[in-house]
């Protein structure tokens, strides 16, 4: 399947968070984008070094400016369960804006068409790292990295956009 890209509608699918209530929650995707700018962000995945220690606190100091460009919500997406999102989550006590997804299977990764094999490094199927700018379920911009790398999918590359 071809990957995501500018113009595409948002496909809808399941996911899982821990809401502020710490209740384990599922929604669909559109249900949490549709009527809104949303940026989704994925990663390969939690507790990772490039993801923990560079992609996610980007977009948790870059929040409030995003924000104040007309971003609604900011959405990470990560092919893990919700437990190890909640854990991961945990971590940034100084995020205020960032809902952590949970694509355990890995169902909605393979929707979008960002779903990246690292079976040969013991980690199975992942998601590329990527970043969307998403306007009422259209794709606005497709920020999709090659591989492990990031280069174009910061919480910067997204302002920039903006």
């Amino acid at each position: 399947m071809a990957p995501i890209a500018v113009g595409d509608t948002l496909p809808d699918g399941t996911v899982a968070y821990f809401d502020e209530q710490d209740e384990l929650k599922t929604a669909s995707v559109h249900s949490l984008t549709a009527g809104k700018k949303v940026i989704l962000f994925g990663v390969p995945g939690a507790f990772t070094p490039t993801c923990s220690l560079k992609h996610v606190p980007g977009f948790i100091e870059k929040a409030e400016e995003l924000k104040s460009k007309g971003v609604d919500d900011i959405l990470l997406l990560s092919v893990n369960d919700p437990f190890v999102m909640k854990a991961w989550a945990k971590t940034y006590p100084e995020n205020k804006h960032i809902k952590f997804l949970s694509d355990g299977s890995g169902k909605y990764t393979r929707e979008l068409g960002l779903e990246l094999d690292l079976s040969e490094k013991g980690l199975g199927i992942r998601a590329r790292r990527f970043a969307l700018l998403v306007d009422d379920n259209k794709v606005k911009v497709a920020n999709v990295e090659t591989g492990g790398e990031f280069t174009v999918s910061s919480a910067e590359d997204i302002l920039k956009a903006l």
